[in-house]
């Protein structure tokens, strides 16, 4: 009669036992994304791909004319990244990148890893396959990639107002045929060529230095009159002498 009794109950325990894919589908750390998807909650210390994945979505938040490495290894410049993404998001900024902070990335990237309100065609008018420049098509791609991150943090900052892309990654013949300058970082696929738009080329300027651009060329630099240049290098050069940089 006792062993009748028990095993009906321990039955009815074990439906209500959560399972470990139950469990992962509750954790937004764990929910499967199209693009990519972190696994685990990240902090300084931490090191690996999803520590670089990280740095690539936070790139745009290094401080004023700073410049985050996208190296994998999770120390003080990443931490102060991730925090001023959260802070940007009205997310609990303690530098810790988990499941709130890992659920606002996903929900402002789409399905190929750029986000949201910018596209690998507005950065390549030369050709389709990001060929025929100084790095590898799939260097030129990534490092567009990166400048889309850094264009989304900026486009944030300033409203959430459209930003004007006018051209991107060109290849060498690319790059003659409009008589660019022979080391032009468009031809590493991180420089990003931007229109006026709604905000005016000095304001796009001036707050590209906040976003991890070590290069800014603007109204009042030899041939930028027209447009506002922003590029990553080794060591900063800003010029837009119109609008006081």
């Amino acid at each position: 009669m006792k062993l009748r009794f028990v095993l009906p109950v321990l039955a009815l325990l074990s439906a209500v036992v959560v399972t470990p894919a139950a469990a992962a589908e509750a954790d937004p750390v764990q929910a499967a994304d199209a693009c990519y998807t972190w696994g685990r909650t990240l902090q300084q210390g931490a090191s690996g791909e999803d520590v670089r994945q990280l740095q690539i979505r936070v790139a745009g938040y290094p401080g004023y004319g700073a410049v985050l490495a996208i190296d994998g290894q999770f120390g003080a410049g990443t931490k102060a990244a991730v925090t001023r993404f959260q802070q940007a998001y009205g997310l609990g900024a303690d530098g810790i990148a988990g499941s709130a902070t890992f659920s606002k990335i996903y929900a402002l990237q789409d399905n190929d890893c750029t986000p949201v309100n910018f596209t690998y065609d507005e950065l390549n008018n030369c050709n389709s396959d990001w060929s025929g420049g100084n790095v590898s098509a799939a260097t030129a791609r990534a490092n567009a990639l990166v400048s889309m991150w850094k264009l989304q943090a900026m486009r944030h900052a300033m409203g959430d107002r459209p930003i004007d892309v006018n051209g991107g990654f060109r290849s060498v013949s690319c790059n003659n045929a409009v008589g660019g300058a022979a080391g032009s970082r468009h031809l590493y696929g991180d420089a990003v060529d931007l229109g006026a738009g709604a905000q005016g080329f000095c304001a796009l300027a001036k707050q590209a230095r906040n976003h991890g651009f070590n290069e800014i060329l603007g109204p009042g630099y030899t041939g930028h009159n027209d447009h506002v240049h922003v590029a990553h290098k080794s060591s900063r050069f800003w010029s837009a002498p119109s609008c006081g940089i």
